[in-house]
């Protein structure tokens, strides 16, 4: 399931190449001492933990609330363990930009590593991008996907959307062996500042609109649009004129029928069925069916612009402290330099001093 989401403020240009290259030795070292100590599976849980993330990029050296945290944090993570895969078990798929789209060809390339088929690895992965992109559709644009995965096949997924209104990121974290269901709450602990109506066809009250749009595709194209020539449309923000003309909905209900998906899951894995198509099929539920999907965001408490000043909101402190105690017990087993440690340990300080 999602284990977390977070709002960040984009930060532009990138780290440093001196401090990129300290980053990939600290997170290398701490990453290994964590799996030495209590194995490959406890470390992508620490990830998927929004808290422990955001911890472990201050620790290496980013801004507590900088957007840019994601992304270099999962790229130290990636380059410093390179080479060191099979010795770990631990393999990192993915990244920012058109390095995300190589992550199917990545994952296969270790195949030869795993003891289980890549194939439910790319599905994986797959999933959760086009869940995030167009099944909760909040207004972030996913540029960012990391998929990270152990021989045994447990996997953690960290992405990030931008908003080009707020120009904000939101950060998506997701866990295996916490997903009962990919497509009915799927969030576990979502962290954000900036709440909105939006179109979640995730959440547990869109269930019904969920199984009518299965119906939907399951009916001949033209029967579904005479049945809603003379309704009238309602007023939804996520719905757009070029969503509701009727060639558009024909093309996509035909779709949709030549694959007869048997429910909600098989349709989003449809190949270009996206956000349009899931806004138009959301719609078509709510008209012939009387089943709106939910607007609800799914974001449940404040984290990522929360701090020791409690302002705008104060975080969860019991949480974020645990993750620190976490990793200052990390560092202290650490094979790093004794400076790099000291710094780490300062860092660390600053969050809760």
């Amino acid at each position: 399931m999602k284990t977390g989401i977070a709002d960040l403020p984009l930060h532009y240009g990138k780290a440093p190449r001196w401090l990129f290259e300290l980053m990939k030795s600290l997170a290398r070292e701490i990453t290994s001492i964590i799996i030495y100590e209590y194995g490959a599976e406890e470390f992508l849980r620490k990830l998927s933990d929004p808290f422990w993330f955001q911890a472990f990029g201050c620790v290496l050296g980013f801004d507590w609330h900088s957007s840019g945290l994601t992304t270099t944090v999962c790229g130290a993570l990636k380059e410093g363990l390179k080479g060191r895969e099979k010795e770990l078990g631990l393999f990192i798929a993915g990244g920012k930009g058109a390095v995300s789209r190589k992550t199917p060809l990545e994952i296969e390339n270790f195949g030869y590593l795993l003891k289980v088929n890549p194939e439910k690895l790319i599905y994986a992965s797959k999933m959760a991008a086009k869940i995030d992109s167009s099944a909760l559709q909040d207004g972030y644009q996913l540029y960012h996907h990391c998929f990270i995965f152990t021989k045994n096949g447990l996997w953690a997924v960290i992405q990030q959307g931008m908003s080009e209104e707020s120009r904000y990121a939101r950060r998506y974290h997701w866990l295996s062996e916490k997903v009962s269901d990919f497509v009915c709450e799927p969030h576990f602990a979502i962290c954000c500042d900036q709440k909105g109506k939006v179109l979640n066809m995730v959440a547990r009250e869109s269930e019904r609109a969920r199984d009518s749009i299965v119906k939907i595709t399951k009916e001949k194209p033209d029967i579904i649009i005479s049945e809603i020539r003379n309704l009238k449309m309602p007023s939804r923000h996520y719905i757009t004129l070029e969503d509701i003309e009727t060639k558009n909905l024909n093309k996509i209900l035909i779709k949709t029928y030549e694959n007869q998906p048997d429910n909600f899951e098989n349709l989003l894995s449809i190949k270009g069925i996206g956000p349009k198509a899931i806004r138009a099929l959301s719609l078509l539920s709510e008209l012939i069916y009387n089943a709106p999907p939910s607007t609800r965001d799914p974001a449940r408490y404040s984290f990522a612009h929360g701090g020791k000043d409690r302002h705008p909101y104060p975080v969860d402190r019991e949480n974020y402290e645990n993750s620190i105690n976490f990793l200052k017990e990390t560092l202290n087993s650490a094979k790093i330099g004794y400076y790099e440690k000291l710094r780490a340990f300062r860092r660390l300080s600053k969050l809760f001093g």
